[in-house]
This record gives C-alpha cells, structure tokens and sequence, in this order.
C-alpha cells in the first residue's frame, strides 16, 4: 500500500490569481486604451455599452485598484506563503488601441515593476496574455476575431511581451477559458452580435 502524501512537494506553486480586468483599475491611466472589460456596466455576462455612459458604475474602471496597490497586496500575499501568483496582461496597457506601432512604455513599466515585486517576494508570475482584455478598438475597426488581421496584432503584443520580460516570467498561458468565445463571445472575445 501506498503512503498517503500528507504535504505537497518542494516545487508545488501555491498560490492565487486575478485577471488584470478585474483588478487593475486604473482605467485610461498612463496610456491605457479602452479594452472590450470596460463596457461592461453590471458585469461581464450583461448588456455591453459600445459608449462609455458617465452616469454608470463600471466595475472595471476602478476595481480593487490592483495598479496602484499591487505592493501591498503582494505583502499580504507573501505572508500565506504564496509561491506563484497568476495574472493577466491588459494589451490595451501594452498596445492601447491594439494595432498601434510602438508599445507603450508606461504600461510596460508597470509590468516590469509587478513582475519584479513578486520575484522579490518569492512568487513565480503565471502570466495570461489574453482574459477578456481585447482592445477595445480592434473590435470596432476589424471585428474582433473574425480578422485574421488580429493575429498579427496578437503575435506582436505576444512578442513585446515575451522579449520584456524574458528571465522574470517562465509560465504563460494563452487565452483564459477559450471556450468561453463560443459561450460569452462579448466578453471572452470582443465579438458583439447587434
């Protein structure tokens, strides 16, 4: 008979995870572009405003303020003994609108800076490129996903990211719950039926 495993192993990543879109906030802030997350007034699986209405609550737009937070959560984080933390990238920080030539250097900034404050406290970055963050301006200039125009735009934003911050993040996943396209298309991929 087998001896039952009562701990986990050495290299076993404990740990938590959020979604940029869920956490950041900080929504325009440092050349932040509009990502598909931001319309959503009552939620992801609720009625999408193509305008943001002044008059709404966005959950996204503020969120638990992750973006200028981030320090002290990791402090709170590191004290359960995490050893990996996931989260997202939001493109629409890295390429505001999406196609955009040049990356923005204060969204890349940010990532260095949380990326490196988690290697400081122990944690291994677990990093989605893609979780409901689609730039909002892809949706509306090419269809979103429909455009094969898209991958371009996907495998530029993959490489900035992956060149930027090779050596402090080893673990990337691609898109969170994929299926999700099929199911809450808005949400999961910025394709919006009228």
């Amino acid at each position: 008979m087998q001896k039952v495993q009562n701990h986990f192993p050495p290299d076993f990543l404990w740990g938590g995870a959020i979604a940029a879109n869920q956490a950041e906030g900080a929504y325009l802030e440092d050349g932040k572009g509009l990502d598909i997350s931001c319309g959503f007034a009552h939620g992801i699986k609720h009625e999408y405003d193509a305008v943001i209405d002044p008059n709404k609550y966005y959950p996204t737009h503020e969120a638990i303020d992750f973006y200028h937070r981030y320090k002290e959560d990791l402090a709170l984080m590191e004290e359960m003994h995490f050893k990996a933390f996931r989260t997202s990238i939001n493109w629409s920080r890295i390429y505001p609108n999406g196609d955009d030539e040049e990356p923005n250097e204060a969204g890349l900034k940010y990532y260095d800076s949380l990326f490196d404050e988690m290697r400081k406290r122990g944690m291994e970055p677990v990093v989605t490129l893609s979780h409901y963050e689609t730039p909002t301006h892809l949706v509306e200039k090419y269809g979103s996903w429909r455009s094969r125009e898209l991958i371009r735009f996907f495998l530029r934003y993959c490489e900035t990211v992956f060149t930027r911050y090779k050596g402090k993040v080893n673990y990337w996943l691609t898109f969170n719950e994929l299926n999700n396209m099929r199911r809450m298309p808005g949400g999961a991929g910025g394709i919006f039926f009228n």
